[in-house]
């Protein structure tokens, strides 16, 4: 039964780390951006996740055009 309820506990830890996880891995946002994003996860929980996967990035990534 311990082995059961310590089972369930890290997956539920898993599963809840999992969005951070994502955004921290993520190529879409950088920077200010991908920290913002990681203070409304705190903040906000699993909504901000949801917003996150509908409408980041906020700012258009920025071309470097090169000579």
């Amino acid at each position: 039964m311990n082995f059961n309820l310590t089972f369930l506990g890290q997956f539920l830890l898993i599963f809840w780390f999992l969005p951070f996880l994502i955004i921290i891995f993520s190529k879409k946002v950088a920077g200010g951006e991908k920290l913002s994003w990681l203070i409304a996860m705190v903040f906000i929980s699993w909504f901000a996740w949801v917003f996150y996967l509908l409408l980041a990035p906020i700012k258009p990534k920025q071309i470097e055009i090169q000579n």
